[in-house]
């Protein structure tokens, strides 16, 4: 019998995250200070984050231990499965081998804890009392949520005002686990306040809804900031997921020709392919194809300009160097909430520009399709994140049918979309539409970029 599931035991478990820091070709640009255009150091962090935190930040470290109070959380979920879709291969009638590691079943239904644990864990351990953060579709802050329940921390959270909006249960979620969750931009912070003055009926960004957290953390007492994705300690955290499957494809018997994920910070494809990356750097596997998918409506990999730009729409952030569309822009609002973000993790940014990376953007209504395909096959209905990598999985699959190639492919599936059936009831009545890239806006925002673009 061809075995579709491949299990890890759970005291095969990795016990330390993998830091790509310590291998990189070229070292990272340095963060620089809103202020002073210097590096930041220590000190500029430490009203957001526990000092565990800014040092894994940095870090050159090859290897970081997790906790052991972390690893026991982890194990109400971890190590996840590794699937064989020979349901989609038959249905593609492809010589491609399709693998795909699926994250959906922690308890939010997504990657995200693999990071909120740790950071939860972390500012707990340093007596912090609540947090604040931002969210898009909502998988980042109902992972927090969830984390911040187990350490008893408060959390506030700012969630983009469409996803708000579109995905009522995750704020159910958020407030089941004891968060507050409000819509952003929202009343409660300068910030927001700012931006409801100029535009009463803003959707929303990732970019606002972090100013006002940070705005927020940084005006309360015993408050900390948690950020889900694009910093560096972010990607560390997640990178369980790659050391996972790396055992896992070793069981199956196979290395993969081509990794697929989808972006929007980086987090979760980021915590797929750094592991595998290092073997590409290396010179061990120099033919590794890594594929980062992003919507065509914020094509931040494909059509962004890399350069020193803030994190969050105020400029309350440090600045960082990554491929970005301008801090000020305004992402249509695409079913995918979580790939709503101006900007993309410095690292993959960096892999991007060394060419150890692809990118692709894919429209919204072309990832439903593949979405539904694959649901109709491998039975999994997915977040709409994932199914932009779902999306050029199949097209990858689809070319080995025509080369007679038999590639092996992973997919790293980073949740399921049981809290998105409104976009997929869109999609199936025919009334989803694709966005245009909004191309103007986007010339826009980068003309306000920092002076430091060529740093």
């Amino acid at each position: 019998m061809d075995r579709s599931i491949f299990f890890l035991d759970q005291d095969k478990m990795p016990t330390h995250w993998y830091n790509i820091q310590a291998d990189l070709p070229e070292p990272l640009p340095p963060p620089l200070h809103p202020g002073t255009k210097q590096p930041v150091g220590p000190a500029d962090l430490a009203p957001l984050f526990p000092m565990e935190i800014i040092k894994q930040e940095v870090s050159q470290e090859r290897y970081i231990e997790i906790p052991d109070e972390v690893q026991a959380i982890y194990r109400t979920w971890r190590p996840t499965a590794l699937h064989r879709a020979y349901r989609l291969e038959k249905a593609l009638d492809t010589p491609a081998k399709i693998f795909y590691k699926f994250e959906g079943t922690s308890p939010p239904g997504s990657h995200k804890p693999n990071t909120a644990v740790a950071q939860a864990y972390y500012n707990k351990k340093e007596g912090v009392k609540r947090l604040t953060t931002e969210t898009g579709a909502g998988q980042w802050g109902s992972s927090l949520a969830f984390a911040c329940n187990l350490f008893g921390l408060e959390l506030k959270v700012y969630m983009v005002k469409v996803s708000y909006n579109q995905k009522p249960y995750r704020r159910m979620m958020m407030e089941t686990w004891g968060a507050k969750c409000v819509p952003s931009p929202s009343p409660d912070t300068k910030a927001g306040r700012d931006v409801l003055a100029e535009d009463p009926d803003c959707p929303g960004s990732l970019g606002i809804a972090i100013s006002e957290a940070i705005e927020d953390a940084a005006t309360s007492k015993d408050t900390h900031y948690s950020l889900g994705s694009v910093l560096n300690h972010v990607l560390l955290h997640q990178t369980i997921i790659g050391q996972e499957s790396m055992l896992q494809m070793e069981m199956a018997g196979y290395y993969p020709d081509i990794i697929i994920g989808c972006v929007g910070g980086g987090s979760n494809f980021g915590g797929m392919f750094l592991p595998f990356i290092k073997d590409k750097i290396s010179g061990k596997k120099r033919d590794l194809r890594i594929i980062n998918v992003e919507p065509t409506s914020c094509p931040t990999l494909t059509k962004g300009l890399y350069a020193y730009d803030f994190g969050d729409a105020a400029g309350m952030t440090p600045l960082l160097k990554m491929f970005t569309l301008g801090h000020g822009f305004m992402p249509p609002p695409v079913h995918a909430g979580g790939l709503r973000y101006h900007g993309m993790a410095p690292i993959i940014c960096h892999l991007h520009k060394l060419g150890l990376v692809e990118a692709q953007a894919v429209p919204q209504v072309a990832t439903f399709a593949a979405g539904v395909q694959f649901a109709r096959t491998e039975g999994y209905i997915s977040a709409p994140e994932t199914n932009h990598a779902i999306r050029v999985t199949i097209d990858e699959a689809l070319k080995c049918k025509e080369t007679g190639q038999s590639k092996v492919i992973l997919l790293a599936h980073s949740g399921h979309g049981h809290f998105d059936m409104a976009a997929y009831e869109s999609y199936l009545t025919g009334k989803l539409t694709d966005y245009a890239y909004p191309e103007e806006k986007v010339k826009e925002a980068l003309a306000s970029l920092p002076e430091v673009t060529t740093a």
